[in-house]
């Protein structure tokens, strides 16, 4: 006899029944665009506060859930139907609004953008993101929308999500992975025109996984998310896309095969062929891959003239400063995964190996999907000024003999979208001083003077109802967690009324990695105890995160913290928040009067959290690293330290934590207890309003997506149209322009350098430079000579130099030319040159080509230097 398990079922879909006046709710519900506009939420609280909270926030589940005496109710209330009627016609507006680029002059549509990520976090009701990689690109596509952007995204839905977070009674993580609903979710299959689902399919070894296609609205951007889970495929393959970061090495490179390779079948499958593509992280590399194939299949072009025309059209963002953070793949696995793919590119294994590898020789070396995404995408970026520095310094050896300053490798700094984060209060208060153009461009300086309009007395009675409403929250929460450890009811009083909606409190929530040292703060025991134990001046911290589940590090810096607070005299005022999500974040950030990050320097690529709390006037408390480096005045916050780099992390702990108590001894606590005769903390609020008007501008991602457009997507989209021109004339051409400079390169000789060099120089005074070069077959239009100059330091190493072109003067003939310049130095001081040769001719405008640069005697360049305009010419 069968088991239940195994009896055929028959599916079919319910959806919510509304009355017909609250139909427009399926749209709003269905489209993410309510989860940046307070107006929209507030009818979902409205309709039901208690199924609104049951739902985690879901409105399509929420609807479905409702009784029918209750939307009939609602149906009938002119109230609410008025409210329905504005919110459908914002949402409409926004659908409408004209696009940024249009109102600019410069091209807005005839071209699609197509932004490829592993995780997107929009809400926390869809569970398809981890942490602060997964915010950034749900901000991305939100801040797309406002601008009207033409953009697609990509990624996976992962049926598990991110694993969910409980402690058990001695503080170790614990994880659980509930199903996501994907019916009762604004995620919808996107169908061809006979009703069917589209599917497409990816070649794993020994056969086909089959791909289903489904579509988040995010305002005006479309997501499209990729599912495994068909019946079609065998119960392993099924499990490809349920979590997110789960399983081990060999589940990684089907997700990021389903995710790249199958990104691109899918966008082609419902007539979408990117004119440029956005990688998000490494995790999507592979869609490089599959576009060269396209290419070669549809032009009949080798490798390299397609790679070409891909890599012309491919940013690739990283996101990581240190590499055993990224993604590498034994190449035995490598040949498995690729064995028959790699034909159709018209490579042999060996040759796709390479794509991986930083260093192309070594066959022993991993394949690293940073590096092939760096070596197929012309356009590269880190996410802050100091992650861009660190980046070309990790990936110098890709381009040997370039100076690190001159890797092509940019930066733009990470944002927070603003409405997804400011509370409520704030928005409405903004909107009474600000005006509507905060709202509209909140990239705007001087949109945000404004602030400084608003009275203290309002701003501060906003931020202590934020935090009173935090600390409330915060007892719900720790009430429950408690009870589920078996805490007594009476130690459960007691610890929540520990809690103070008046005491300064400081958050600090992240993802839980050692790096980001989470107990630096609890270092000093003696020390802290004081500080939570004083009465007059009471401090509580409220602490948030998730360790992966294979970092035992991480987790263990958890149970430290719990373990702390429940054996400190300091009474309950430590509280781990478990299960750290959007909803919690939203709630920390908008609450706490300081925000607490202590990550080793150079080891946080830019970190978004001190920017939400930010927004919403907390005051930030950090280690000079990531987005705070160059953030960071003494008006908007506190520096731990000053940029320091030690070479023992012992010290660095040990240095560093005292300089945050000293902080918040003698600065931070005095200040935010300084209150007037209204109790109002006049210099706080100085402060508050500073962060504020200087950063919500700077650190959002209207700006960051703005410039990305204006210096990523629209030069990528530029130099792909001229490549691709003429049947791909261009990129045929520089392929083999390409292939002619490396044959020829090794015959490249500097033979003579004149310079006056015996006398000292004046400042400002011209050194005359006279270069015989030996070039065999190159002509000199095919090349550029340049003169490399600057300060000398102790070493004799060049410190801060720039490049110049010289002048072609003379053909000397048997392949010998002599080229002219002249450098002039405007400080005083031991300065030197070197020459060097590039390649040259429009083509190669903007680009660094690996392997093509040759020095006459090889500079040793100091290990940091800064890029500078060339104010040094030569004549």
């Amino acid at each position: 006899m069968l088991h239940p398990s195994q009896a055929r079922i028959h599916s079919f879909e319910v959806v919510p029944s509304l009355p017909k006046s609250l139909q427009p709710l399926l749209r709003i519900a269905n489209n993410l665009w309510w989860t940046w506009h307070p107006e929209a939420v507030d009818l979902f609280v409205r309709l039901d506060r208690d199924h609104w909270q049951a739902s985690h926030h879901n409105p399509v589940k929420m609807l479905g859930t409702v009784s029918q005496e209750r939307l009939d109710e609602v149906a009938k209330d002119a109230g609410y139907i008025t409210s329905l009627s504005q919110a459908i016609t914002n949402l409409e507006r926004h659908m409408t609004r004209t696009p940024w680029l249009e109102s600019v002059g410069k091209e807005s549509d005839g071209y699609t953008i197509a932004y490829f990520c592993a995780e997107f976090g929009m809400t926390e009701s869809l569970q398809i993101y981890s942490g602060g990689l997964g915010c950034l690109a749900g901000d991305h596509l939100k801040s797309a929308s406002e601008l009207g952007l033409p953009l697609v995204a990509v990624g996976l839905l992962y049926r598990n999500g991110y694993f969910q977070q409980y402690l058990n009674a001695d503080g170790w993580q614990q994880e659980y992975t509930p199903d996501l609903d994907f019916s009762n979710l604004p995620v919808n299959p996107v169908k061809d025109d006979a009703g069917e689902q589209i599917k497409v399919s990816v070649r794993l070894p020994g056969r086909d996984v089959h791909i289903a296609l489904w579509k988040v609205e995010v305002g005006r951007i479309p997501l499209y998310l990729l599912d495994t889970n068909l019946p079609e495929n065998s119960e392993a393959d099924r499990h490809i896309t349920s979590q997110l970061y789960g399983g081990d090495m060999e589940l990684r490179i089907k997700q990021e095969i389903v995710l790249g390779i199958g990104g691109v079948r899918a966008l082609e499958a419902i007539d979408i062929r990117p004119d440029v593509c956005h990688m998000n992280e490494g995790h999507s590399a592979f869609l490089s891959l599959e576009r060269i194939r396209r290419i070669i299949e549809d032009h009949g072009v080798n490798f390299d003239e397609a790679r070409q025309l891909a890599s012309a059209s491919h940013v690739f963002t990283t996101h990581t400063p240190v590499p055993a953070g990224i993604d590498r793949f034994p190449q035995d696995m490598i040949q498995r995964y690729f064995k028959h793919f790699h034909d159709s590119l018209g490579l042999d294994m060996e040759g796709l190996l390479a794509l991986g590898r930083e260093n192309v020789y070594d066959k022993n070396e991993f394949f690293s999907m940073a590096v092939l995404a760096i070596r197929t995408s012309q356009w590269a970026n880190g996410v802050s000024r100091l992650h861009g520095e660190v980046s070309r310094q990790m990936w110098n050896n890709i381009w040997q003999g370039v100076p690190e300053d001159e890797v092509p490798i940019t930066h733009v700094t990470n944002g927070v979208h603003a409405r997804s984060w400011l509370s409520g209060d704030l928005i409405y208060l903004f909107d009474r001083y600000l005006g509507a153009r905060w709202q509209n461009n909140p990239a705007d300086h001087a949109v945000w003077q404004g602030v400084e309009s608003v009275p203290d007395e309002e701003l501060w009675r906003v931020h202590e109802r934020r935090r009173r409403h935090l600390i409330n929250w915060t007892r719900e929460k720790l009430a429950e967690q408690l009870k589920a450890r078996g805490t007594s009811p009476d130690q459960i009083k007691t610890a929540c009324d520990a809690l103070d909606p008046s005491a300064l409190t400081i958050g600090f929530a992240r993802r839980f990695a050692t790096y980001k040292r989470g107990t630096l703060l609890l270092r000093d025991l003696q020390r802290i105890q004081k500080l939570l134990t004083d009465v007059k001046r009471p401090i509580q911290i409220l602490v948030a995160g998730k360790a992966h589940p294979a970092d035992g590090g991480g987790k263990d810096l958890i149970r430290q913290i719990v373990q702390i607070a429940a054996q400190s005299d300091a009474g309950y005022k430590i509280v781990f928040i478990e299960n750290y999500d959007i909803h919690v974040a939203r709630n920390l950030v908008q609450g706490c009067d300081v925000w607490l990050n202590t990550p080793r320097r150079g080891m946080e690529a830019s970190g978004t959290s001190g920017m939400k709390s930010a927004l919403n006037g907390g005051l930030n408390c950090s280690i000079m690293d990531g987005w705070w480096d160059e953030a960071f005045e003494t008006d908007l916050g506190w520096s731990i330290g000053r940029g320091e780099d030690y070479a023992n992390p012992a010290t660095a702990d040990e240095l560093e934590s005292h300089a945050l108590y000293d902080l918040l001894e003698k600065n931070i606590i005095p200040l935010f207890y300084d209150r007037d005769s209204h109790d109002v903390p006049v210099k706080w609020i100085a402060k508050m309003k500073a962060c504020i008007t200087k950063l919500a501008p700077q650190f959002n991602t209207n700006r960051m997506v703005q410039q990305y457009t204006e210096n990523l997507y629209l030069p990528a989209l530029k130099k792909g149209r001229l490549l691709a021109a003429d049947e791909l004339g261009g990129a045929v051409a520089q392929a083999k322009q390409v292939a002619r400079l490396r044959d020829n390169w090794s015959a490249l000789k500097v033979v003579d350098v004149k310079a006056d060099t015996a006398e000292p120089l004046g400042v400002r005074e011209s050194l005359e430079v006279s270069v015989t070069v030996h070039l065999g077959e190159i002509q000199p239009d095919e090349l550029r000579v340049q003169v490399y100059s600057g300060r000398l330091d102790n070493e004799a190493r060049l410190v801060d130099a720039i490049h110049a072109d010289m002048t072609h003067s003379k053909d000397l003939g048997n392949g010998q030319h002599r080229y002219t310049g002249s450098v002039c130095i405007n400080t005083s001081g031991r300065h030197g040159f070197a020459v060097r040769i590039v390649p040259g001719g429009k083509m190669f405008d903007g680009m660094v080509v690996p392997g093509l640069i040759h020095w006459d005697a090889q500079p040793t360049t100091a290990p940091k230097t800064k890029n500078k305009p060339e104010h040094e010419k030569v004549a």
